[in-house]
């Protein structure tokens, strides 16, 4: 995580407006969270609720009574404080190996969210003691296996352990019992009372923030996926007709109009926006097709965000509290499964743009079909060039394809009798980012391939967005020349170019909008 400037403008927190590119920037570049005016005394007006509800021993799930399959207990009005105390310490359950910071800090923030738009009845100084947190850099210990996706509790409730001065939290890189996280950071443990222990466990604040880091990232590849896209056209020297607005009119599959207009766009400037320039009447269905499946991705990337998006800025609390009539009502808010399918559908989307990226490499290879040099080698076959790397193309597709395994149809019990369906969503969101991290370094690869495919076609002028990825990836790689290890080539492509920021943004300014 980057530390955010002083000057840099915070994220204002309101329950409502969180976007993914606003969780980017508290998780990864360490942007400052402020709550909104109206926040706290919305948050007020909730805890009355809980005292009021608790003051008459009405019966409120998880408040006045045990969770799960205990629901029907009623807890001891003295006791209902250290309640919250062991809701926490007998959740923290979950295993494996530290989930990343930024991760964490996803996670967090998006509870944040959740709490402030309402419903919680959390105490308020709870909520300002998670901000005091996350804009402190303290970052609670949370193993990375814990979560069904009935919310996330088994996972959460490592967070809830260092806001009672429990578990363990990184500082500066530091790990330090929670107590000693929180000293060192000038803040005090917080004190539980009623409720309070489930709304920290509580919801699926890992599975919405998560999936917001992931959510973001793969828009990003898109835009990259179409860049190495493009490069490849030009190397090839491919058909653009089949991007023509009047062809793609005739069947407005979701998203392909859009994707053949970024990929027109990129190409603009060059000499294939004219089809007469192209060497082949028709090309393989991996080029030909590239707006079909990018298209499917655009789409599948709306879709995502149409189920990330409530759940950044909703309330997944049970029960709800609600303040304007004063009650207290079980929920089913914190289920996911629109969430969990949208992972799905994402990671499905991403396969496919994955397996039509080693396809183009392998077309690139062949002089039959592409016209160049065999093997990309400027020495023909008498060398192996990059044709090597076919079999790693091959293999990240391999293993992009396992992680694209649907997750959400695969339910798992919960607690004896209640708890019987779970959507798996915050796994849904991890192995997203392990899906998202192979596809980089695939489309590096490609890229790879066509940089060399244009030095070797070397055509007299390439469009705006080939010339502007051509020129990035020759400034960390050279021309193959005789036969080299081309792996670190790849890797250097996927860090220095594809990874960088700034490369990512040029390309975006080169896209048309949505429209």
């Amino acid at each position: 995580m980057t530390r955010g400037s002083a000057a840099a403008r915070p994220v204002l927190v309101d329950g409502q407006t969180l976007s993914c590119a606003d969780v980017a920037a508290v998780a990864r570049h360490g942007s400052q969270v402020a709550l909104a005016a109206e926040v706290t005394p919305r948050l007020k007006r909730e805890r009355a609720v809980v005292e009021d509800v608790v003051e008459r021993r009405v019966p409120a799930y998880g408040v006045t009574t045990g969770l799960g399959s205990r629901s029907s207990y009623a807890l001891p009005r003295d006791e209902l404080a250290e309640f919250s105390v062991r809701t926490v310490r007998g959740r923290a359950n979950a295993v494996g190996d530290p989930l990343p910071a930024p991760v964490v800090r996803a996670a967090m923030l998006a509870r944040v969210n959740g709490m402030a738009g309402g419903g919680s009845g959390v105490q308020p100084s709870i909520v300002r003691l998670l901000v005091d947190m996350l804009n402190a850099g303290v970052h609670p210990v949370v193993p990375d296996v814990g979560s069904i996706g009935s919310s996330d509790l088994s996972q959460m409730a490592h967070v809830g352990l260092v806001v009672i001065g429990e578990g363990h939290a990184e500082v500066s890189g530091e790990i330090l019992d929670g107590a000693a996280a929180l000293r060192l950071a000038g803040l005090t443990p917080a004190g539980l009372g009623p409720k309070d222990g489930l709304v920290l466990c509580g919801a699926s604040p890992l599975s919405a923030g998560h999936g917001a880091l992931a959510l973001h990232d793969a828009t990003t590849l898109l835009s990259l996926a179409q860049a190495v896209t493009a490069l490849t056209f030009e190397g090839f020297r491919a058909n653009t007709s089949p991007l023509d607005p009047r062809v793609q009119r005739m069947r407005a599959a979701p998203g392909q109009e859009r994707a053949a207009r970024e990929l027109l766009a990129l190409l603009d400037g060059g000499e294939l926006g004219d089809p007469r320039r192209a060497r082949r009447l028709q090309d393989p269905i991996s080029l030909r097709g590239a707006a079909q499946v990018h298209g499917a991705l655009h789409a599948a990337l709306d879709f995502t965000r149409a189920a990330v998006e409530p759940e950044l800025n909703g309330s997944g609390d049970n029960p709800v509290v609600l303040p304007d009539t004063g009650e207290i009502l079980s929920s089913g808010n914190f289920h996911t499964p629109a969430l969990a399918l949208a992972f799905d559908t994402l990671a499905l989307a991403l396969t496919q743009t994955a397996a039509i990226s080693a396809e183009r490499m392998q077309r690139l290879l062949n002089p039959v079909i592409s016209g160049l040099p065999a093997n990309l080698s400027p020495y023909g076959p008498e060398r192996s060039g990059l044709a090597p790397l076919a079999k790693t193309a091959q293999a990240l597709v391999a293993e992009i394809r396992a992680l694209s395994t649907p997750t959400c149809t695969d339910p798992r019990y919960g607690a004896d009798a209640v708890e019987d369906d779970s959507t798996n969503a915050a796994l849904g969101a991890r192995r997203l980012m392990g899906l998202l991290d192979r596809l980089r370094l695939l489309l590096a690869l490609e890229a790879v391939a066509a940089a060399q495919a244009v030095d070797l076609a070397a055509p007299a002028v390439l469009g705006r967005g080939p010339e502007l990825l051509h020129q990035a990836i020759r400034k960390v790689v050279p021309p193959l020349d005789d036969d080299r290890p081309s792996g670190t080539d790849v890797d250097r492509v996927a860090r220095d170019v594809l990874g960088a920021t700034v490369f990512q943004e040029a390309v975006r300014a080169l896209l048309p909008g949505d429209g």
